[in-house]
């Protein structure tokens, strides 16, 4: 067990009148004006941007807009947004639309501060001394950004992706109505759920057996949601369940399902140099990359993927294999990917053969020129993160 700090300082407010408390949230937090930064046009078609600057504006807040954001977020536009607020005297950011919006916004409310290159961020040149305050108005469920200390951004310069993470960065309040997920596509909504499961086996599979109520509530949070997107996706006007996974995803990403245990991330970080290269939907490439490397991986503590196959995907256990019983839960987790339309291999998520040099171009991102490993549960040098991508190439 490890010892930990925990801090979650973010005020929720979750439910279908949680949108009228925005002015009010922003006050409170020090806001005077702000920069609402959203994606593309169906944040004004559903009329939320509408409503939220309505809100804003009878709440005596002052605010510019700056839409744009693409999933996976690029670095061009936070330098657009970080010149934005200083011309414009910003001292509050807040971000409506799901993960990627977010994490745009946290990259620019470094940058506001900062007179470098916000990019040094991200290569871990540099820490910020400060930054400007964040929050959310969440609209897809998946990144668990609104609550964490996360940011990814994608540099177009190179198509590298990087993530940053910093305490400073969570978001002050993030705002959260179920209502508002109704109309998210079959596709994304399965991604989400993907992401959100992923960010707790990053911690669940680990070497820290002894933390019992923190593996117990990772395991919790998996059955839900897959129980929950099931539902989602035969009614995606199902306010219960799509409750459960908007919820769903804050829990899998503040850092409770990590307590005490040593976080892994490798599935995250080869899958980076994935959406970097073919810029895929992260979820998606995540499902690609995970059965892979967790047969890769398995042996380095196999009672854990054991338990994962009894406790999360329903696998019988037989006490007199435990090898094939963590097959077989990766098996399952391969059947579930499949049934909510997510791939299970890199020909299925990018619809084409990778070749050669494309693996070996990821191999060189994700290890940093060969210089650096990735991973806990097993570390992987430049030579593991080739084999688990010619073993996901499918």
């Amino acid at each position: 067990m490890k010892d930990f700090n925990y801090y979650a300082p973010t005020e929720v407010a979750f439910g279908e009148q949680s949108e009228e408390q925005v002015a009010t949230l922003v006050r409170k937090y020090g806001g005077t004006k702000v920069l609402v930064h959203y994606g593309g046009k169906s944040a004004e078609r559903s009329g939320l941007l509408d409503k939220i600057c309505g809100l804003l504006t009878e709440g005596g807040i002052a605010f510019v807009k700056l839409g744009g954001v693409v999933p996976n977020p690029r670095l061009s536009l936070a330098q657009k947004g970080i010149e934005l607020c200083r011309q414009e005297g910003v001292d509050f950011i807040l971000a409506v639309g799901g993960g990627s919006v977010i994490d745009s916004a946290k990259c620019i409310a470094y940058g506001v501060c900062y007179e470098g290159d916000v990019w040094d961020f991200y290569l871990g040149k540099a820490e910020p001394e400060s930054m400007l305050p964040v929050a959310s108005v969440l609209t897809i469920p998946a990144a668990g950004s609104e609550m964490s200390e996360a940011s990814v951004i994608t540099n177009e310069d190179g198509d590298v992706k990087l993530g940053y993470s910093n305490n400073m960065s969570r978001p002050k309040f993030a705002i959260m109505n179920p209502r508002r997920t109704f109309t998210l596509p079959p596709y994304q909504t399965a991604a989400g759920v993907t992401d959100m499961m992923m960010h707790t086996m990053e911690r669940y599979f680990t070497k820290d057996d002894d933390m019992d109520l923190t593996t117990d509530l990772a395991e919790a949070v998996l059955r839900r949601m897959k129980t929950a997107i099931f539902d989602v996706l035969k009614n995606p006007e199902d306010y219960r369940n799509r409750a459960q996974i908007m919820w769903g995803g804050s829990v899998a990403h503040w850092g409770l399902t990590g307590c005490g245990v040593a976080d892994d991330w490798a599935t995250h970080q080869l899958e980076h140099e994935l959406s970097g290269m073919f810029d895929v939907t992260h979820g998606a490439g995540l499902a690609a990359i995970w059965p892979s490397w967790a047969r890769y991986v398995m042996h380095e503590n196999l009672s854990r993927f054991v338990r994962f196959a009894v406790n999360v995907m329903d696998v019988p256990n037989d006490f007199t294999d435990p090898e094939g019983t963590a097959i077989k839960g990766i098996e399952a987790m391969e059947r579930f990917y499949h049934a909510i339309g997510m791939p299970i291999n890199i020909k299925e998520l990018i619809g084409r053969d990778i070749t050669d040099g494309e693996i070996k171009e990821m191999t060189r991102k994700c290890s940093r020129d060969y210089t650096s490993t990735c991973g806990a549960l097993k570390v992987l040098t430049a030579e593991d993160m080739e084999a688990i991508y010619i073993m996901a190439r499918g």
